[in-house]
């Protein structure tokens, strides 16, 4: 019990917010989480409606390997995850050409032979980082001790950290290039589409070290999530009250209150006040601002790539239609083999032998893609039929794309309800209902969890290493580590 007579508030109950809640509550510091919605999870949340368990957005359960960042969490917090490993992570289509993506690349190696070297590489790199990550990353580095601690395990990895360097500053396509892949459309395509969900950028753009590590994901493993992906913050609400945190629903925080560089309390909607020697915010920088009264002072804009929000579609369906697929996610490109604006699409849906998940016969089903927010908060300006009619034509465009590679799949639908950048923000207090965090397309621009205040730091998908469930869970231990510093210095002072 290091932190008696610390007093934590966590805005947001999103996996990684609950994660460093959960660390903190079991140092034994008073912890007290608050989330707008009545449930968990956030934009890796679980929700009820009309019969069906939806998965609210595109998440793979990963990190759970031997090691991972996710096993090591558990571990640290006695939770065992009701995880079983998929054999394929998910497929990839795009007209005819149709590649599994299991732990072996072995199908990816048959289609594209001469990429067997680019592999190779990957591999090496995200072998390393895997291990560089190992008890957390002290990156973006913010003062001598991250950089002493950052050389050690620099010396200690050598001579792979040096070999990584040579990567630091190169674009996948550049990557790409150099072993004569930039030739090849189709690999440029498929490569294009998973750094598009997983670094929300493509080749040209995305840093080559991010890349490696967000490749590795079919190969570290993928996971099912017995009960859906809102399991994992489930489990991790619970922990925080297991070790004497308070995780407070429908509490949604309207102020953040503050004297020059120093935040002392909170403000939410329903007339509570609540007092803090630190904040924890599970929110993007652009909704932080707002809460600070700095709407006028954002946030330095860290990547040249604009940021997206999602549109997605949850859809009860017979589960015939995907019978004869290996996985349950499936990612389909539009047969123009342009990617975004509803042009890429990613579908998962629920197990068969999940009770509760869909009504008797059966399978919920969330497809989603990638949209720039503007244009939806543009068109709701507008009035309400202009704003229906674009949900109505992205939900038609959705479905067209699916049915390239699905042509029943209109038949099979028994319910739909779509979702779009305006309701991401209503539902999760995101600034325009921006998820995924920032393109990551630099090392050395990524955002750290400091603010601008002394007492209050970031978690979630905005700050390094960015989005997925093991990205979140290192981003909140660096949030941590950070916090702990700046506590010892306060002591050192009074």
């Amino acid at each position: 019990m290091e932190l008696q007579n610390l007093n934590v508030v966590v805005i947001g109950a999103g996996v990684g917010g609950l994660a460093a809640a959960a660390l903190l509550a079991r140092k034994g510091a008073m912890v007290t989480v608050l989330e707008a919605q009545d449930y968990p999870g956030g934009c890796a949340a679980t929700f009820a409606r009309e019969g069906y368990r939806f998965d609210a957005g595109a998440t793979i359960g990963c990190g759970f390997h031997d090691g991972g960042p996710m096993d090591m969490l558990g571990k640290e917090l006695g939770i065992i995850w009701p995880v079983l490993p998929e054999a394929v992570a998910w497929q990839y289509r795009h007209n005819s050409l149709h590649l599994d993506l299991p732990p072996q690349r072995l199908g990816i190696l048959e289609r594209f032979p001469g990429s067997a070297p680019f592999w190779k590489e990957q591999a090496d790199l995200a072998k390393l980082l895997w291990h560089l990550a190992e008890g957390g990353l002290s990156w973006p580095a913010k003062g001598a001790r991250d950089l002493a601690r950052l050389a050690r395990k620099g010396i200690a990895g050598l001579p792979g950290s040096a070999y990584l360097l040579t990567f630091a500053t190169k674009t996948v396509f550049e990557w790409l290039a150099f072993h004569g892949l930039d030739r090849d459309p189709d690999f440029v395509r498929f490569i294009d589409a998973q750094l598009l969900v997983s670094l929300q950028t493509t080749s040209r753009y995305a840093n080559a070290v991010n890349a490696a590590i967000a490749l590795d994901l079919p190969l570290s493993g993928a996971y099912r999530v017995q009960g859906g992906i809102g399991t994992i913050a489930e489990l991790l609400a619970g922990a925080v009250e297991d070790y004497g945190g308070a995780v407070l629903y429908r509490k949604r925080v309207i102020r953040i209150d503050s004297v020059r560089r120093q935040v002392f309390g909170l403000e939410t909607s329903d007339g509570s006040a609540l007092a803090a020697d630190f904040v924890l915010a599970n929110l993007p920088p652009e909704s932080l601002a707002l809460l600070t009264g700095m709407e006028n002072k954002p946030e330095v804009v860290i990547s040249e790539c604009k940021q997206w929000s999602a549109f997605i579609l949850y859809l009860g369906m017979d589960p015939d239609l995907f019978s004869t697929l290996p996985t349950h996610h499936v990612q389909i490109v539009g047969a123009r083999g342009e990617l975004a604006e509803g042009n890429t699409i990613f579908v998962s849906f629920s197990p068969g032998d999940e009770p509760g998940r869909a009504p008797q016969g059966l399978c919920a089903v969330t497809i989603s893609t990638h949209t720039r927010p503007e244009p939806w908060f543009q068109a709701q300006e507008k009035g309400r039929a202009v704003y229906q009619e674009m949900k109505r034509a992205f939900t038609e465009h959705l479905l067209g794309v699916l049915s390239e590679q699905f042509p029943q799949a209109r038949d099979a639908i028994r319910s739909i309800t779509a979702a779009t950048p305006v309701t991401w923000e209503r539902y999760t207090g995101r600034f325009q209902g921006l998820v995924g965090g920032y393109p990551q397309t630099s090392l050395f621009k990524v955002r750290g969890p400091a603010t601008s205040f002394d007492n209050l730091f970031l978690v979630g998908d905005s700050i390094f290493p960015g989005q997925s469930l093991p990205g979140v869970v290192t981003g909140a231990r660096r949030a941590i580590e950070l916090l702990l510093q700046r506590n010892k210095k306060t002591v050192r002072e009074q």
